[in-house]
């Protein structure tokens, strides 16, 4: 194998600098999903997730709770690794030196990713809706392993330009109790190998004033930004606080002895211009914003999320790996859009990379907290600071471990969990309600919404408890292996099978919600475990025309029960009934259909402006036309079945307008043709 020298390297740096500047702004990464618990977010092969890395959307990442739409809490995040007196393999020297992925940075060139693969400790469940996978995340999964202890794993290793090789290695569980963090381990190797090309020898350096700089710009939630105000996606009114950040902090704000962990959280602070109502919590009051259904207009509280990151473990050096309680040696919060620090950032100018070090990676503890320079009394649930403090984007908050000095060959091991708590959506409900009808007063609302806090540090413990005992947890049974839901003409069939005939195995539970996904789930159904592989269920309770969505759990005698999110049905299912035997037989229902009239006589409040074709040929043409000859709309009729359905919308995404509309019903075997008029009132 040729091997490239000494002589050639500065030549090749400088086409490499060039090229990596070049390919910065264009390179993709592959990205993969953590979809296993409550708390789901991507991941990314290239060290951390940058600002619009995985969709160009500003909230992107970090949901909480995963199975409703709009959960994101993630505006960006950042791994910046840090050292003194570099020698690159020129020649040259850096005072400071510094490698970045994010947060506006995507990495290219400064980070080089060799290896990201998935690892699960079971196959991952197959489920189907009438024979078609149903999944909302894809899980590209890559190599099973039963003895592992958590659910599933990424594993995630990058060369860097400082000769350091990164090893991330990212952990789920499923437990009901531990389903709301995420944890990261992080090994950071002295390999010298500065590129992934095994082609181009480079030497092996001692790296001295090593920090490892973490960012976590947190945006509370995505779902209420349209309501509460744009700027609010990117986190212009987040509030970040801080436990165990260095004991000038912990004395001036006495920190009970049980918050002492070393953890920065966020959660959804005032936001000033909003003034129609106190905005804590995110009461959602106006249907006439997107995202927002016409019907989720209760007052609801939408930015319930208390979001944050807790150190698990941090090397005291990189000859001894017991934990070092005064690891990460800084803790600060920066503004989001800084210019000397949030873009443009590169490890080939001196200038910036000197700035960044000692402006931000080694800065130390930073007081006051950013919540509590917001608010300097701490009453949190009466605000009237503006968390903005002046900025245009809000703030990121920062944990920095170091310096390190670590010489070829050794390590240095990092441990975090990112977490996330709040109100259930029950109890989020009946606030925001209470608080919209004026039953409760703004403090009233927010002392509720701030009792997340406390859940938010109880998930803190157990991950902290969970890494403390070698991720060996009470497990629950594992859930089923198949999961087959179809729709049928009077019931709909769900079965199960099973990875083996587990004895601790209870029962299982059948949860089942109507209109959406994400709506409300009642228990169907339990069906006791007998030591079957196979099991089977017939719903014949369904109202027709209705969409319904089901998971299924398997319910331990430990009372552990395994995930919904590995049963989760994303799409719906349906009782349809049998074609019709006659084209006179033909029905529109409702009809006339007036859009202001009871829901109980159409389809629900979660399909408002659904029609349906009864009793038409399995196989069938359906155009609708206005009353004077328009063609609006066709509907290609293929399941065999004789129920179709429209949402009175066009070709063309237009809702339509009240008047007389005229269906044109076509048997595609036997070519009869059937013509029906109905009503449309809005």
């Amino acid at each position: 194998m040729k091997v490239i020298k000494r002589n050639n390297i500065a030549a090749f740096l400088t086409l490499a600098t060039v090229l990596f500047a070049f390919s910065n702004a264009s390179a993709q990464f592959e990205n993969k999903w953590m979809s296993v618990g409550s708390l789901q977010s991507w991941y990314s092969e290239i060290g951390s997730e940058i600002e619009e890395g995985y969709v160009k959307i500003q909230q992107y990442g970090l949901q909480w709770p995963a199975i409703y739409q709009y959960q994101s809490n993630e505006a960006s995040k950042a791994l910046w690794i840090g050292a003194t007196n570099f020698t690159d393999e020129s020649g040259r020297n850096y005072p400071y030196k510094v490698v970045h992925v994010g947060p506006r940075v995507n990495g290219a060139g400064e980070f080089f990713p060799i290896k990201f693969t998935t690892v699960s400790k079971f196959t991952p469940p197959q489920v189907y809706v009438d024979d078609v996978p149903s999944f909302l995340k894809p899980v590209q999964n890559d190599v099973v392993d039963p003895t592992m202890k958590p659910d599933r794993m990424l594993i995630d290793v990058a060369n860097t330009q400082l000769g350091l090789t990164m090893t991330r290695k990212i952990f789920q569980f499923s437990q009901q109790n531990n389903n709301n963090y995420i944890i990261s381990a992080y090994t950071f190797t002295n390999t010298g190998n500065v590129n992934a090309d095994p082609k181009i020898e480079l030497p092996n350096n001692t790296l001295t004033g090593v920090y490892f700089y973490f960012q976590w710009r947190l945006a509370i939630t995505r779902e209420t930004g349209f309501e509460i105000g744009n700027a609010t996606r990117w986190g212009i009114n987040t509030m970040d606080d801080a436990r165990g950040d260095g004991a000038v902090n912990i004395a001036k704000y006495k920190d009970p002895p049980d918050q002492r962990f070393r953890a920065q959280f966020s959660w959804q602070g005032k936001y000033p211009p909003f003034t129609n109502y106190d905005n804590i919590g995110g009461p959602i009051w106006n249907a006439n914003v997107p995202l927002i259904s016409k019907g989720d207009t209760v007052g609801r509280l939408g930015a319930i999320q208390f979001v944050g990151v807790v150190t698990l473990h941090a090397d005291k050096s990189a000859t001894d790996t017991t934990d070092d309680p005064n690891q990460p040696s800084t803790t600060n919060y920066i503004s989001s859009d800084d210019p000397n620090l949030e873009s443009n950032n590169s490890a080939y100018n001196p200038v910036r990379m000197e700035y960044e070090y000692k402006k931000a990676i080694s800065t130390g503890h930073e007081t006051p907290r950013q919540a509590n320079k917001v608010q300097p009394d701490g009453k949190f649930d009466e605000p009237t600071g503006d968390p903005s403090l002046g900025t245009t984007g809000g703030w990121t908050f920062a944990n920095g471990y170091g310096p390190y000095t670590i010489k070829p060959g050794q390590s240095v091991h990092i441990v975090f969990a990112e977490a996330a708590a709040g109100l259930n959506r029950k109890t989020a409900t009946s606030v925001g309600r209470k608080y919209k009808e004026g039953l409760i007063t703004a403090k009233q609302k927010n002392d509720s919404v701030l009792t997340g806090m406390d859940s938010l540090f109880q998930t803190f413990r157990r991950a902290i408890a969970n890494y403390d005992n070698g991720y060996d947890i009470p497990e629950p049974p594992l859930p089923p292996k198949v999961f087959n839901v179809r729709s049928g003409g009077n019931k709909i069939s769900l079965s199960w099978s099973l990875y083996n005939a587990d004895p601790n195995i209870d029962y299982f539970a059948i949860y089942r919600a109507n209109g959406q996904y994400d709506s409300t789930y009642h228990l169907l159904k339990k069906v006791p475990a007998t030591g079957k592989l196979d099991y089977s269920y017939d719903d014949t309770t369904p109202i027709r025309g209705l969409a319904y969505y089901y998971y299924v759990i398997a319910m331990g005698k430990n009372r552990l029960h395994s995930s919904r999110y590995y049963t989760q049905t994303y799409d719906l299912a349906t009782l349809k009934r049998p074609p019709g035997k006659s084209m006179s037989d033909i029905r529109v229902v409702p009809n006339p259909f007036n859009i202001s009239a009871a829901k109980e006589l159409g389809f629900g409040d979660q399909q408002p402006n659904r029609l349906a074709f009864f009793n038409i040929p399995g196989r069938c043409t359906i155009k609708i036309y206005t009353e004077i000859g328009e063609l609006i709309k066709t509907i290609v009729h293929t399941d065999g079945s004789g129920d179709a359905y429209w949402d009175s919308v066009t070709s063309s995404n237009q809702v339509v307008v009240s008047g007389i509309y005229i269906a044109v019903i076509h048997n595609d075997e036997t070519g009869e043709q059937r013509i029906v008029k109905f009503v449309i009132i809005r």
